[in-house]
């Protein structure tokens, strides 16, 4: 697959943090994003390691890093950059959402 797919996208630094977790894992292991109802904006992020791929998965791939997002979610982030932050708050991978009309402090949940 590639790392543009739907417009959905995966920066470098998110692909480099997701391989060197990854490469922590058993052959075949997957970092997965879901959309779900809650949080404080409505609608929040799930990030989780996943060894089973579903058909109608959207896989990403890109330096080693393997993303999987299921075909619910995928309208919630067409359009959006996955990418890695490390700063002095903290570590956190982060959704850069165009289709967010806002989103909470810690960056997990958001309205559209």
């Amino acid at each position: 697959m590639t790392t543009a797919t739907l417009d959905i996208t995966l920066s470098d630094r998110a692909a480099k943090r997701i391989a060197r977790i990854l490469s922590k894992e058993a052959d075949g292991t997957a970092l997965r994003i879901s959309v779900s109802g809650g949080g404080c904006s409505g609608f929040q992020y799930g990030f989780d390691l996943d060894t089973a791929r579903n058909p109608d998965d959207l896989v990403l791939e890109k330096n080693g890093a393997t993303v999987l997002i299921d075909s619910v979610s995928i309208p919630f982030m067409e359009g959006s950059e996955i990418d890695f932050a490390d700063d002095l708050i903290g570590q956190s991978f982060q959704i850069k959402n165009p289709l967010a009309s806002s989103s909470c402090g810690c960056g997990t949940s958001f309205a559209i």
